[in-house]
Order: structure tokens, then C-alpha cells, then sequence
């Protein structure tokens, strides 16, 4: 079985009053928290039970989710951002690969981490999920990487990073920092040749501002088989 990791200790600034009294995992699309979108992908794939960092108002998270099959990470010390804690979380999780899943988007089309694990290969430091520009809503960016005919990562604009991936761990170890990105361990892996990455096979809305709750409702509301 493959650990899994869900991002869940930001402060979800971009929200604004969303998050005046809730963390943003708790923010609601379609009536539903935003965790419980990102939990439903875990459904049905050989994954352990998830483990979920908590940071700003980790309480509200921890009762939501009390009767849940996960492990919490506890980050009220500290908010780490992704690299330190992944780091921090090590001690949940079984051996290299994992996966990681920021909980703040909605999906609709096949499920994007069934997609991934068979994607993995044993040379790969990383396997990032990517989304054409095409079939991404509610995201204003340029794009952030070209994928090569071999699978490999460059970073250019171009594809949207989707927030999922597979990554081996141990190139952790190196940084000495207690709060880092994980960016640290995809340029290393990109200096190496061994960072990889996919493209989704469906449509993907990031859910990080306002004004993006109404458009993934929509996208909820489209025939999906996540």
C-alpha cells in the first residue's frame, strides 16, 4: 500500500472572510467541505489511511474529521508549507514513494490518483499530475511546466501542477531548514533528469479564491466518473 499525504495546514489567505473562522479545508463547494472533495479521491485505491496536516484552526479539522479513517499531523507549532511538512509527517508515512494531494480543488473526470499510481515507474524522483491549460478553471496562472517526449520535467510555462503527485522522500534529509517548499526537491530532481510528469485526462478547477467556489460547483455538476 502507498502512503498519502493531504495538505491541510495553510491559512488560506486568498479566501478572506471565507476563512475568518474556519480553516480553508472547511470551506464548502457544493455544500460540501473542500477535505471531503479531496478524501473522496482516496476512495477505492490502494492507499493507507490519509494523513492530514493541521495548522491554523486545526481544531475545526480534527472534529470534522474524528470519525474518519486518518492519521493528523499535528503542525499548530509551526506551519512548515510543503516541504517541511512532509518532512515532519515521515514518521506516519510508509517508505518512498508518496503521495501528496493539496486539498483545494475539485475534480471531474477519472480519478487523477488511480491515473498516477499506474504511472509510476521505479526511476522516476518524482511524478507530478499536470493540467493542460485548456482543461483548467478558476487559475490565473502562466503555467508551470513543459513535460518532454520522455516524460520529463522542465520548469516553463505551460502546464498547470494540479497540486497531486508522487514523490520519494529522501532528498529531505539534505535540507536543513524547518520550513521550506517542496520546489527545494523538484529542482534537484529536474538538475538529475528524474523529475516526471502526467497529464489529466479530465477537467480541474483550483479552488483558492472566492470567486472560484461557483465555477467548480458547475464542474461538480458535470457527468464525472472521479
Amino acid at each position: 500500500m502507498t502512503s498519502i499525504m493531504l495538505f491541510a495546514a495553510g491559512l488560506g489567505t486568498r479566501m478572506g472572510p471565507l476563512t475568518a473562522d474556519k480553516p480553508k479545508p472547511m470551506v464548502e463547494v457544493a455544500g460540501r467541505p473542500l477535505i471531503d472533495h479531496a478524501l473522496d479521491l482516496t476512495k477505492g485505491q490502494p492507499l493507507n489511511p490519509p494523513v492530514v496536516n493541521l495548522h491554523y484552526k486545526a481544531d475545526i479539522l480534527r472534529d470534522h474529521l474524528a470519525d474518519r479513517s486518518v492519521v493528523f499531523s499535528d503542525e499548530t507549532d509551526l506551519l512548515r508549507d510543503t516541504g517541511g511538512g512532509l518532512r515532519h509527517a515521515l514518521p506516519l508515512l510508509d517508505p518512498d514513494p508518496v503521495v501528496t494531494l493539496n486539498t483545494d480543488a475539485i475534480w471531474n473526470g477519472p480519478n487523477p490518483i488511480a491515473q498516477l499510481l499506474n504511472a509510476w515507474r521505479d526511476d522516476m524522483e518524482g511524478l507530478l499530475m499536470l493540467i493542460p491549460t485548456a482543461q483548467v478553471l478558476g487559475h490565473k496562472g502562466k503555467g508551470d511546466f513543459v513535460i518532454d517526449d520522455t516524460g520529463r520535467l522542465t520548469r516553463q510555462p505551460g502546464h498547470i501542477y494540479s497540486g497531486l503527485q508522487m514523490i520519494r522522500t529522501d532528498g529531505l534529509a539534505e535540507i536543513s531548514d524547518n520550513v521550506f517548499s517542496l520546489n527545494r526537491l523538484w529542482d534537484n530532481a529536474i538538475a538529475r533528469g528524474t523529475l516526471h510528469g502526467i497529464t489529466y485526462a479530465g477537467r480541474w478547477c483550483d479552488v483558492g479564491q472566492p470567486d472560484s467556489i461557483p465555477i467548480a460547483e458547475t464542474l461538480i455538476g458535470k457527468n464525472a466518473d472521479v
